[in-house]
């Protein structure tokens, strides 16, 4: 199976949206259709991985 997201394939508002400061910010939908986690401390990630403690909390997702 093929997990890979084409670049040039995203939606602006749905896979992503740009912050304040002018960032790209990857959205939930957009990581659970990636499928996995980049552990990078996401803003919206939906695996539950905390930055802090390298870890991911399935507690909280």
């Amino acid at each position: 199976m093929n997990n890979q997201i084409d670049p040039n394939n995203l939606k602006e508002g749905e896979d992503f949206y740009y912050t304040p400061e002018g960032y790209k910010c990857f959205t939930e939908k957009y990581h659970l259709k990636r499928g996995y986690c980049c552990k990078s401390g996401c803003r919206h990630c939906p695996y539950g991985f905390d930055k802090k403690t390298g870890q991911i909390n399935k507690k909280n997702k």
